[in-house]
């Protein structure tokens, strides 16, 4: 049996380990390497704090107009961005938890936490789209006087705050779910503020306090359409299930048609943070071991075109047959 995998900190570490067997058909040697890099870049951490930064600050000017205005639009806003703050330095602080190296219980460190992190975003997104829909339907029966020209004031200020933070997160969304959920928390707070824009002035020409209500639904609707897809992609990596960027069915077809290689069987394939994944393989070979090169090939080759970080191959003779109860 040997094992290849590979993974993230902030230092370069090679562990080897051997064990010679018998023929019987039992494991011939067992091998570790682990490769460790930073999980969280410096811009990663910048846009953090930026984006903080200037959405607390914001949440502060929109509360302090709203409540100068009599602007319940401008107040309910000011605490949808709030939760989105808070959202924020969940996803920091999961960015930050997963850069800690693996240690006593936690073999694996704490990458994990950035899943969570992704499903707390998701869940804030809905329970703040959930309240906007609320708080809209409400006002269709007596729509309120609004201050129409400060809302659309104020809520522009919203789109430029808001439209600078997702900008931040723009690079990094593509390929970290956690990254995603903060990207996607100041995208949809700039839509927001762009419809209240909008609304306000409307509202300053026409009279039409209801218009209001029917552009925040319009934008939940959008906001929750958006949201769902990370919803169900945080779900799935905490139940370990193959991310969705993976092709489970070309790793499989890849390893099967190595040389020497006969047949292969519990293949399994996880998610270890939003970004890392883990493979683990048994692969049939009736003539043993075919050396470090042949399986350092494999493990790069997992890695470079199937996205796989950690892998552990285990070689087998066919000798005996061998059961897993995870299907």
């Amino acid at each position: 049996m040997i094992a290849r995998s590979r993974s993230s900190s902030s230092e370069p570490m090679v562990n080897h380990h051997s064990h010679e067997h018998d023929s019987s058909g039992a494991p011939l040697q067992t091998g570790h390497v682990h490769h460790r890099h930073t999980g969280l870049h410096n811009n990663t951490g910048r846009a953090f704090v930026i984006a903080i930064v200037l959405n607390i600050s914001f949440v502060v000017v929109e509360f302090g107009y709203g409540f100068a205005a009599n602007s319940t639009v401008l107040m309910a806003d000011a605490g949808h961005n709030l939760s989105d703050v808070l959202g924020l330095v969940l996803a920091w602080g999961a960015a930050i938890l997963a850069r800690r190296p693996a240690r006593g219980r936690y073999t694996y460190g704490l990458r994990s936490t950035s899943i969570l992190a992704a499903l707390a975003n998701a869940t804030l997104l809905l329970v703040a789209c959930g309240a906007i829909a609320w708080e809209a339907a409400q006002r269709f029966s007596q729509p309120p006087v609004v201050a129409g020209l400060t809302i659309a004031f104020v809520a522009m200020a919203g789109v430029i705050v808001n439209g600078l933070s997702a900008w931040l997160f723009l690079k990094g969304s593509k390929n970290d779910l956690n990254i995603r959920g903060a990207y996607l928390h100041m995208a949809a707070d700039a839509a927001v503020s762009a419809g209240v824009v909008i609304a306000g002035t409307v509202i300053v020409f026409t009279g039409w306090y209801w218009l209001d209500s029917v552009i925040s639904l319009i934008i939940v609707a959008i906001v929750i359409g958006s949201t769902w897809g990370l919803l169900r992609d945080s779900v799935q990596l905490i139940l370990s299930a193959v991310p969705a960027n993976i092709d489970i069915d070309a790793i499989d077809a890849y390893l099967r048609c190595q040389p020497g290689v006969t047949d292969i069987h519990d293949l399994h394939i996880w998610g270890l943070s939003t970004t890392e994944s883990a493979l683990t393989v048994h692969l049939v070979m009736p003539d043993g071991y075919p050396g470090d090169e042949f399986m350092d090939s494999i493990r790069e080759t997992l890695e470079n075109r199937y996205a796989i970080h950690h892998c552990t191959l285990e070689i087998e003779q066919g000798t005996i047959s061998h059961f897993c109860p995870v299907k």
